[in-house]
């Protein structure tokens, strides 16, 4: 079964509407790769809950800027409530990935540690 054929006349909309989303998904890919390129990543590598009123986390930083980070830590109870946070300052540093180890302190027993943010 062939295609239908566009009625006469109508053409120069299909070409329009094709430029237009090819303009808007080069739009959308520009706009997504500028917000993130050169941004700071962070990684939590490993956890360890110490005893019920401490964790210890280790995270990787990548931060292609150079500059100085703060990190939000936090430990999470079996129910995903916050029972320890604390902040570490990250140094500016001429490499760009630094490796950390941090232990929070806890109101109640954490199953796990994780980096939530730095900024």
């Amino acid at each position: 079964m062939p295609l239908p054929r566009p009625a006469p006349g109508t053409a120069k909309w299909w070409v329009v509407g094709a430029v237009g989303i090819a303009l808007g998904v080069a739009m959308s890919i520009y706009w997504g790769l500028h917000a993130t390129v050169g941004l700071p990543t962070w990684q939590t590598v490993s956890y360890k809950v110490v005893d019920d009123r401490s964790v210890r986390v280790d995270f990787e930083v990548t931060n292609p800027g150079g500059t100085a980070l703060t990190c939000t830590v936090q430990a999470l109870a079996q129910d995903f409530s916050t029972v320890g946070t604390v902040r570490v300052a990250v140094p500016a540093s001429g490499n760009e990935r630094s490796e950390h180890r941090v232990t929070l302190r806890t109101t109640s027993r954490a199953v796990t540690g994780e980096v939530r943010t730095c900024e």
